[in-house]
């Protein structure tokens, strides 16, 4: 179980590759192995010695089910990252000692904290290669059954003439979204998190990897259908886009107001089924707006297209602005290399 959110352990995927399968040699630094879990008492061995895998100094974790993940190794691309997995043998038969003793509330907000500081660097590798690129990167979530890649495919529709675009789809389970995705001519990947509850910066890096996004594109990460857990892990995007259909609660923003606090944007879906339900669009954003009074709401409806140019632009002006960024930055570093060989030609050097 982990002990930022709760979700078990998982065999993560990204498309149909295991993301601790390294056997390939392309994860690991030549020559440097990940470093082994720390064992304190807790859970009974073969033997009978008691002993469970705790948070390591490279910020992995342990899982409830004695899965160890541990993080550490560099990409081809030069994203950073590494696995390790160990697993804690089986309780010994009539052994009554094997459940873990409860943490104490301080241990586990200290590896609360080591895994979302692991995270957020990885986030920021994440970010910094967004902003390279030019990049405009999205993390779409909500509840499941809102709609997101109905949006997403009709957001595609429209947009794809345009811009260039490629998503990566979170799901516990299945490709369907992803073949959805594929469908419409658009490259996708697909994690599938196993157990887990949300997607995190480390899985995001990995899944770039393979779908290598163009330059000056639009990303859009469908996270895992969830309005607690991703709200705490951050992936590098440039906002949180949360999605609420007009078939929930209005109440919504307040029950899961992390998620409504962290997002800059909401999208309120469904509009077209107003009439056939009891649902307060003004009472819901204004309940939103009572814990982010700063954010944006744009009501649409993706299976009507009513609403979608006010998003559309949106997204084309976020695009716009990423690709701006990019120029500005070349244009700032080029103007600091010249400055550089005019103060070496200036003391006798050669650049």
């Amino acid at each position: 179980m982990c002990t930022t959110c709760g979700c078990g352990a998982g065999e993560t995927r990204i498309g149909e590759k295991r993301l601790a399968d390294d056997s390939d040699g392309a994860h690991h630094q030549q020559g440097h192995a990940p470093p082994q879990p720390a064992l304190e008492p807790g859970r009974a061995g073969h033997a009978g010695v008691s002993y469970r895998a705790v948070a390591g100094a490279d910020g992995g974790h342990q899982h409830g089910d004695g899965h160890w993940h541990g993080h550490g190794h560099r990409h081809a691309d030069g994203h950073e990252h590494s696995h390790q997995e160990a697993h804690a043998p089986s309780p010994a038969h009539g052994d009554t000692a094997a459940e873990a003793p409860a943490m104490t509330p301080s241990r586990m907000l200290q590896i609360e904290r080591d895994i979302l500081a692991k995270n957020d660097g990885y986030a920021a590798q994440n970010r910094r290669r967004f902003e390279e690129q030019g990049i405009f990167a999205l993390n779409l979530v909500s509840s499941p059954g809102s709609g997101k890649t109905s949006l997403l495919c009709r957001s595609i529709e429209r947009l794809k003439e345009k811009l260039s675009m490629a998503v990566i789809e979170g799901d516990q389970q299945t490709s369907h979204d992803a073949e959805r995705i594929r469908a419409t001519g658009v490259a996708a990947v697909q994690i599938n998190t196993g157990k887990g509850c949300h997607l995190d910066a480390h899985m995001v890096g990995h899944a770039l990897h393979e779908l290598a996004p163009a330059d000056d594109s639009l990303l859009l990460i469908e996270n895992v259908g969830n309005l607690v857990c991703p709200a705490a892990f951050d992936l590098g995007e440039a906002h949180k886009v949360v999605i609420l259909s007009v078939t929930e609660g209005e109440d919504k923003p307040l029950k899961y107001s992390g998620m409504f606090h962290a997002a800059s944007l909401m999208l309120l879906n469904k509009i077209d089924l107003l009439p056939y339900v009891s649902f307060d669009s003004d009472l819901a954003i204004a309940y939103a707006r009572r814990v982010n009074p700063g954010l944006q709401v744009i009501q649409l409806s993706a299976t009507t297209g009513a609403g979608f140019d006010e998003w559309l632009d949106w997204l084309s002006a976020g695009c716009a602005a990423s690709q701006e960024k990019k120029t500005a930055t070349i244009a700032a570093l080029r103007r600091r290399i010249v400055e550089l060989e005019e103060r070496l030609a200036g003391d006798g050097r050669r650049p």
